[in-house]
């Protein structure tokens, strides 16, 4: 465990740096936002295809309302161009929605696309003869207009932004050729197709700036997204104190997870309570550092981002959070959330035997997956933002320096909903909660706002779970679970010890072991990689 640090970008000249250059010129954006502008790009293709829709159909009211003659030659070429590219924007559309596609290579396609449209642009403006002035006055195009568009909000690397670009203000001069060519129009000597549209060059040229302010920035976050001896990948996922990236060790290639907190969610404004902030968030990291249950997820390092960022470097595990696992695949067998919170206990007892109380225990912040050849091995989440038992005054935890109730409302225990002093109880009372959800698939009480469902765990008794689920629940099983959600502290179960000998002590409710928990996750196995909740 390496101790916190300040840091910086790395030097160019280490290997870290030059690897970051060589990908820099790889790729504009780093994966996950290069994923966002092939969404832009699906957008733009839609797009696309609703305006060639919508000219061809204006095209035929405006000849026909001036011309009279709305079935000319002209009008039956424009209908096949506009055909052609609306099945080809509609194409694109389609394929760049597929969340398998490789980005980059999707945007490279985006370019292609831009040449193909620019084509069907300029041979529809050149398809027949054109006033004597068209033939030598310069002129903005809609193509250039394309460049611009592409440039700014479909970004690529200058070189391939140029080529497009000259290729996409050449389709221009080649639809004023192709008119000559078919005798429709005689503008003269050749190069005056090329005058006519050099303005559309000039944006090719703004829009080559463009791509390389872009390519800058990306450049930018990637090295604002190095942590430490990290380096950020791909978002995993967000929540209200921070996001959750992807991240490799740069000289272990080992694989983590970066929960990132921002300094303006700790609702310190002033540089004294940010220095407050900081020290309360290394003492409380260097706490949950210290916890060795193979059931609590392994934190790597901490430190502060020279934007005092706060980040944790924590395992990547392989599987899903309990939130996911019953939303996804419905309420459990008793003998499978018997299995799992018996390892959540194992967790929890470690905590608070070394004076930890965790204070938001909830099935998003309980992971479930493999780890070697086990299967549905418990990892709880978020021990750093834990408070330590004898903490008081102004070594209050982050949550509560933010202005934040600690805990959730569906799992809150009535003393922490008061502000009273909590100790390991509180979380065996939310542990009951999520039992309780296992079971059921429904919280132990359903309220339309927070305070609501604060009083409701502060006044009224809850249902069994026996009652509510459609799965059989042991009797004992249910006494249990209303026992961890007595309102008094000292009503519930003394320790999670306690709890987990409890637990092991049930009959009845069916068996489940590594055999059957391997089988599940063969059929149910998931994408690798962390999916915890970033809350």
């Amino acid at each position: 465990m390496s101790k916190p640090q300040r840091i910086g970008p790395v030097p160019p000249s280490t290997p870290a740096g030059l690897i970051s250059r060589v990908r820099g010129l790889r790729h504009v954006l780093p994966p996950d936002l290069l994923r966002e502008a092939s969404r832009r790009l699906s957008i733009i293709a839609l797009l696309g295809a609703i305006l060639w829709t919508v000219g061809v159909v204006s095209d035929h009211l405006v000849v026909g309302l001036i011309m009279g003659d709305p079935t000319g030659f002209q009008s039956r070429a424009a209908d096949a161009i506009g055909a052609v590219s609306v099945v080809l924007s509609l194409a694109l559309f389609f394929y760049a929605r597929r969340s398998d596609r490789d980005p980059q290579f999707i945007l490279d396609l985006g370019l292609v696309y831009l040449v193909v449209t620019a084509f069907a642009l300029g041979n529809m403006f050149h398809w027949t003869h054109m006033p004597s002035w068209r033939t030598w006055a310069p002129m903005i195009s809609w193509i250039g207009v394309c460049c611009l568009l592409f440039a700014a909000i479909v970004p690529n690397t200058p070189g391939k932004t140029l080529i497009a670009g000259l290729l996409a203000a050449s389709m221009n001069p080649l639809g004023m050729l192709i008119a000559r060519a078919r005798g429709m129009w005689d503008f003269g000597p050749t190069r005056n197709a090329f005058v006519m549209h050099y303005p559309d060059y000039v944006l090719v040229g703004v829009s080559v700036v463009i791509s390389i302010v872009v390519n800058r920035l990306g450049q930018q976050v990637i090295r604002a997204r190095e942590m430490g001896s990290y380096r950020l990948g791909e978002l995993l996922g967000k929540g209200g104190m921070g996001e959750v990236y992807r991240a490799t060790h740069r000289m272990l290639a080992r694989p983590a997870a970066i929960k990132l907190i921002r300094p303006e969610t700790l609702g310190e404004s002033s540089p004294e309570a940010a220095k407050v902030a900081v020290s309360r968030f290394r003492r409380e990291a260097e706490a949950a550092a210290t916890l060795r249950s193979p059931h609590t997820v392994e934190l790597y390092d901490f430190g502060v981002a020279e934007d005092q960022t706060l980040y944790f470097v924590m395992e990547l595990l392989d599987g899903m959070d309990l939130e996911t696992l019953v939303r996804q695949k419905g309420p459990l067998p008793a003998a499978r959330v018997i299995f799992i919170l018996r390892q959540v206990c194992e967790s929890l007892e470690e905590a608070h035997r070394r004076g930890l109380v965790h204070r938001d225990i909830k099935p998003a912040n309980i992971h479930l997956g493999r780890l070697g050849l086990r299967h549905d091995f418990v990892k709880v989440l978020d021990f750093g933002l834990v408070k330590h038992l004898g903490s008081t005054g102004a070594e209050q935890s982050m949550e509560t320096a933010a202005g934040m109730t600690p805990g959730t409302p569906a799992y809150i225990a009535p003393e922490m909903a008061l502000g009273n002093p909590v100790d390991g109880r509180a979380d065996l009372y939310a542990l009951g909660g999520v039992a309780y959800f296992l079971l059921t698939g429904k919280l132990v009480f359903e309220a339309e706002t927070p305070i609501q469902m604060i009083a409701r765990h502060l006044h009224d008794a809850p249902v069994p779970p026996s009652r509510r689920g459609e799965l059989p629940v042991p009797a004992a099983l249910d006494q249990l679970i209303l026992a961890c959600l007595a309102k008094k502290p000292e009503d519930r179960p003394a320790s999670a010890a306690a709890l987990a000998r409890s637990l092991a002590a049930i009959d009845g409710g069916g068996t489940w072991d590594e055999e059957l928990a391997g089988r599940w996750w063969q059929v149910h196995q998931p994408a690798a990689g962390w999916t915890g909740s970033p809350s």
